[in-house]
């Protein structure tokens, strides 16, 4: 008998738990809590819920650093070993771009909001034709070949990496950290448009969307998954023309919400 013993397979690179995975996951694990009390405190509605521009990016820089930190988490420990001086406060540069881009997206979103929160308040079926719109959009683009690349990008981001490698200057992080993060916006912008569909403040919509971003991007069969939802995003597409109440985000605002302060 053969008394070689097979060795177990090694786990997937972007799955190892290490130092700087830990650290992303725990500043996500204190947004989380204070992003649940700002969606308490104010309910759930259309639009920008009567946020201010000051207001609205405070809330969502909360909301991204609770869902994207996550599923940046692993790259970021991939990332690590690729550095071998001064490696804390360049995966600060590289965790800061990746975030900083993703606050950035709070622009078109509350601009997105906007338009969609006058849509509530018109009439009721130009909001029934814009929720299901948005979720067509979202369905098409969850099928698409450009969602796929993108996708199999922030799966494998080794490439990337590579590339910088022999790059140097300060600079090198910032540029890796903003050149992943833009592959991951493309991955995921019509995912987060559907909080115009279910409320910016939606705590189930929050997190059921982090939820499908980390598993399109870490789980084996997150590309079949992403495909999945973009099905359903079309389903629901065809049901939010008959059934409004599925998309919060744009029904009619309640008076409790129409007369909530401008932060």
């Amino acid at each position: 008998m053969s008394q070689a013993v097979a060795r177990a397979p090694a786990r997937p690179a972007l799955l190892r738990i290490t130092p700087p995975a830990t650290a992303l996951l725990l500043v996500a694990g204190v947004a989380w809590p204070l992003a649940v009390r700002e969606a308490l405190g104010m309910g759930n509605g259309p639009g920008t819920m009567g946020l201010g521009v000051a207001g609205f990016f405070g809330m969502w820089a909360l909301m991204m650093a609770a869902m994207m930190l996550p599923s940046v988490a692993p790259v970021a420990s991939l990332y690590s070993r690729t550095i071998a001086t001064r490696r804390a406060v360049r995966l600060l540069a590289f965790a800061s771009g990746y975030l900083a881009v993703w606050i950035a997206t709070g622009i078109p979103a509350f601009l997105l909001l906007r338009a969609t929160g006058a849509a509530a308040g018109g009439h009721e079926w130009v909001a029934r034709a814009t929720a299901s719109g948005i979720l067509a959009a979202a369905g098409a683009w969850q099928l698409s070949g450009a969602k796929q690349r993108c996708l199999t990008h922030c799966r494998s981001p080794i490439g990337l990496f590579l590339q910088y490698a022999s790059r140097r200057g300060r600079l090198r992080d910032l540029l890796v950290a903003l050149h992943h993060a833009a592959y991951c916006v493309g991955c995921c912008w019509l995912l987060m448009a559907l909080f115009a569909v279910f409320g910016v403040m939606n705590i189930a919509a929050m997190a059921g969307l982090a939820v499908v971003v980390v598993a399109e991007k870490l789980w084996s069969r997150g590309a079949g998954f992403s495909r999945a939802i973009g099905v359903a995003c079309l389903a629901l597409a065809v049901a939010a023309l008959v059934a409004p109440a599925l998309t919060p985000g744009l029904a009619a605002p309640t008076t409790a919400a129409m007369s909530m302060p401008m932060r």
